[in-house]
């Protein structure tokens, strides 16, 4: 079924930017914007977390979740542990509110986090000077995305 496919796709990429914020050795570094990017690690942190709790959260789910987008993108500073409850909030709201049959829809959340997910590794990577991956997604984890049957 293409919505546990989904669902599994984005339990693993929000488990990997949950990786890649944890990665940043000086948490400064989440909330720095070099020459040429215009958003940091933080800001789309946040803006992530904040568009699947919404779309699949309170839109698919039924939540009551309220998203303020303008302070996703307004917000500096906010703290790594606030940034990692945001993604685990995220995570929660994949897993009660996946009852859907909206697969087009959740497809553009997949492709979504993962744009944003190359622009963290991106970020981090420019700005520590670490060149090499650190594997937030692991080979292991690509056969999540195939149902229990099917392994």
């Amino acid at each position: 079924m293409l919505t546990t496919w989904i669902a599994a796709i984005l339990r693993r990429d929000l488990g990997a930017l949950r990786r890649e914020i944890e990665a940043y050795a000086d948490e400064r570094d989440i909330w720095r914007v070099a020459p040429g990017i215009s958003n940091c690690a933080g800001t789309l942190a946040l803006h992530l977390a904040g568009n699947i709790q919404f779309f699949v959260g309170a839109v698919l789910g039924g939540t009551g979740y309220v998203r303020d987008r303008d302070a996703e993108f307004a917000r500096r500073d906010v703290p790594r542990a606030e940034l990692l409850r945001e993604i685990d909030a995220a995570l929660a709201a994949v897993e009660r509110g996946f009852a859907v049959t909206t697969g087009d829809f959740l497809l553009h959340l997949v492709d979504h986090l993962t744009y944003h997910l190359g622009q963290v590794d991106y970020h981090r990577r420019l700005l520590t000077g670490q060149a090499g991956q650190i594997r937030a997604v692991a080979l292991g984890e690509i056969a999540t995305a195939a149902p229990a049957a099917r392994r």
